[in-house]
């Protein structure tokens, strides 16, 4: 038996020893659940405060990060608008210096522009002059076929030879008294030696010096002619009375083969088979002359100083030399005056090929705008709507809205 006293009363009790150990883990029990809980509570105080210090700690901590933050954040604005002043201002000087660099364009686009219209104007100025004095060239060449073809048809077989002598004669005589005061223009003739030329030009200085001789020739046939000639076959002919009468050019005035462009373009020169000599059509009559004549003046005053050589009994051994000298450039000068004249008029006929060629591209441009005109008037609402009933609907509708408001 075990005894207890009790710690209120002081009483002892008896207990058996099953009860006792019994008592004793009641207490002991008790005791370790009320140390249990004590150490619980204890730990949850400490772990509380270690959490207080944690947090304090952590938000200590949070708060110095965001200050960073922050800090940084506040630097960062500064920088970003420091680069925007920057930027601003650089777009700014970008922008000036663009509107500058536009202006001046500007300017010059539009002084481009002025030049340009001013030289489209001038170019249609000049186009349209090129065109006027071609219109009126090729009118007075058109008249003058026109003339020699009616000229052709009214003659007979021997007038049409005789006729363009008087045609050429008459051409002389309306500038006689003007152009060639001096000059001497007949009929060859002299047929001693079995055959003679049609006309004979001379030209003289005032202090009668003869500077210029020209054998003329004027051939001529009916386009109803079976046989018909050919220049060529009047040269050699030529040459041999230009030669046997003294003159020093032999001119052939033909309306033979009207159709050989060779002989059409204007002032033909034949002397690569006889010297000093020159085929032409009738128009070129006055013109042949004129070449040749101012040419010779120039040579005029050689001839003079070899009258005034040998009066004074001079030795003349170079003068040939220069004389040759001279006439080689002057037929170097023809040759080139010659293909400038040729040249002049392939230039006339392109430009007339190309006025042509605008001619059709805006008739052709018209007929498009007709067509297109013509599409416009056929369009209808109709047409517009087909294969669409969206717009059908929608067309419907406003019909029948329009129809209502009319009732109303």
């Amino acid at each position: 038996m075990e005894e207890i006293k009790c710690p209120k009363c002081g009483e002892v009790f008896k207990v058996s020893e099953s009860g006792y150990a019994s008592i004793l883990n009641q207490v002991r029990d008790h005791e370790f659940d009320k140390e249990l809980q004590n150490r619980i509570n204890n730990i949850k105080n400490e772990n509380k405060m270690q959490f207080e210090l944690e947090k304090a700690k952590s938000i200590s901590e949070y708060n110095n990060k965001l200050n960073e933050k922050e800090a940084k954040i506040t630097e960062l604005k500064a920088k970003l608008t420091a680069f925007e002043t920057e930027k601003n201002l650089a777009v700014s000087n970008a922008l000036k210096e663009k509107d500058a660099e536009i202006y001046k364009k500007d300017a010059e686009i539009i002084e481009l522009n002025g030049k340009i219209n001013s030289g489209e104007k001038e170019l249609e100025l000049k186009e349209k002059n090129l065109k006027e004095t071609y219109e009126a060239k090729l009118k007075i060449k058109d008249e003058e076929i026109a003339y020699y073809k009616d000229f052709k048809l009214k003659q007979s077989t021997k007038m049409i030879g005789e006729s363009l002598e008087q045609h050429c004669e008459l051409e002389f005589n309306k500038y006689r008294s003007t152009g060639f005061k001096n000059a001497f223009f007949e009929k060859d003739n002299d047929a001693r030696s079995g055959s003679k030329g049609d006309f004979i030009f001379k030209d003289f200085s005032d202090d009668g010096t003869e500077y210029i001789s020209i054998m003329f020739e004027m051939k001529n046939e009916m386009d109803t002619t079976a046989t018909k000639h050919k220049n060529e076959d009047f040269l050699k002919e030529l040459d041999k009375d230009r030669n046997e009468k003294n003159c020093e050019y032999a001119v052939l005035v033909s309306m033979l083969e009207s159709d050989n462009e060779y002989y059409n373009t204007g002032i033909v020169d034949v002397s690569y088979k006889y010297p000093k000599m020159y085929v032409i059509r009738p128009q070129f009559f006055i013109p042949m002359i004129t070449l040749l004549r101012n040419a010779a003046i120039n040579s005029l005053e050689y001839k003079q100083e070899l009258i005034a050589i040998k009066n004074q009994n001079i030795d003349i051994s170079h003068f040939e030399e220069n004389m040759l000298d001279f006439k080689e450039k002057f037929s170097r000068n023809y040759e080139l005056a010659s293909k400038k004249f040729k040249s002049a008029i392939d230039d006339i006929d392109k430009t007339i090929k190309m006025l042509q060629r605008t001619k059709d591209e805006l008739l052709s441009s018209e007929n498009n705008l007709r067509l297109a005109n013509n599409k416009a008037e056929e369009l209808s609402i109709k047409k517009l709507t087909k294969n669409s009933p969206t717009m059908i609907k929608k067309f419907a509708e406003l019909k029948t809205n329009r129809e209502q408001n009319n009732n109303e």
